[in-house]
């Protein structure tokens, strides 16, 4: 069973940074897409960054793009998400995740299949 973990949440200023690694416990296909989703109180899941198998595509939510920055090497099974200017409305659980369903960087939360438990990300102003 593959896990992914999450490190680097915490609490931070608005107009701060942050930066979010996650891992695979084993290494996954190189086919892989990756992606960040989050999950605001009392909100459902959203898409935060996506990031496909070769790490040269990215998509991002239109709340986030000029300020994070998904990246990873190529076919690794790794990603991270760098958060500048931060806001208090970026304040929510971060979730890992990856699909074994396609390599592009897909958007939507059916196309993953494996998890992390989350990270929380609070940003107080």
């Amino acid at each position: 069973q593959v896990r992914l973990v999450e490190y680097g949440g915490g609490l931070v200023q608005v107009g701060g940074s942050l930066r979010l690694s996650c891992a695979a416990s084993e290494r996954l296909f190189d086919s892989y897409a990756m992606a960040w989703f989050r999950q605001p109180p009392g909100k459902e899941r959203e898409i935060v960054a996506a990031i496909s198998w070769s790490g040269d595509s990215a998509n991002y939510a239109d709340s986030v793009k000029g300020r994070f920055a998904i990246f990873r090497n190529s076919g690794e099974s790794a990603v991270s998400l760098q958060m500048y200017n931060l806001r208090s409305e970026d304040t929510a659980v971060y979730f890992c995740a990856a699909s074994a369903f396609t390599g592009v960087a897909a958007t939507s939360t059916g196309y993953y299949t494996y998890w992390g438990q989350g990270t929380q990300v609070t940003v107080s102003s």
